[in-house]
């Protein structure tokens, strides 16, 4: 028999939880790839120039996606810790899903603020406007923004693979047990 407390516990995340977490995954990934392959092309490759604003245009998307999933998380009851995990796991899964919910917004901020620095900008366009550029034009702190939103996106994207480890290790070794979380989220 459970008692009242585990009955109060949902089993799943709610589902606009698991809607936006799913919606966040593909644009991140979507966001990686795109900045690799954008800055991989040569600068005289017209595509190259036309898929920055595209960035731009989802990267700041990805940004009011993570506000509106913290604002969710604050306000939903989701389940807790699975119990069956050992120390090292529960410290390593805390880790990265706060690692994942600071980067998630701060890589899009570092590449904002690298747009808004760089001396020749068009500016950061969203919809049918442009977001205003509120920092000064400096090629040192276009510099500085460039490396802390290249390393940083790395870093999401090395927290997101961890994550993904995490979630089919548990699925492929305890699947039905107690730490298979993967189905907390599908």
């Amino acid at each position: 028999m459970t008692s009242p407390s585990e009955d109060a516990t949902p089993r799943r995340y709610p589902s606009s939880m698991r809607a936006l977490h799913w919606l966040r995954a593909i644009l991140l990934l979507g966001l990686i790839a795109l900045g690799w392959w954008m800055t991989s092309l040569p600068d005289a490759a017209p595509i190259k120039f036309a898929l920055y604003p595209v960035h731009k245009q989802l990267g700041v998307t990805v940004f009011l996606i993570a506000i509106v999933a913290l604002i969710v998380r604050g306000r939903s009851t989701f389940p807790g810790e699975p119990r069956g995990l050992s120390r090292w796991e529960a410290i390593l899964s805390h880790i990265t899903h706060r690692a994942l919910l600071v980067l998630a917004l701060v890589v899009p901020l570092m590449g904002y603020a690298m747009s808004s620095s760089y001396v020749d900008s068009d500016g950061v366009p969203f919809l049918f406007t442009r977001l205003p550029e509120l920092l000064p034009k400096s090629d040192v702190g276009f510099a500085v923004f460039q490396w802390l939103h290249r390393i940083l996106a790395y870093a999401l994207l090395g927290f997101a693979l961890l994550h993904v480890v995490g979630a089919l290790k548990h699925r492929l070794t305890d699947r039905g047990g107690e730490t298979d979380v993967l189905g907390r989220m599908t």
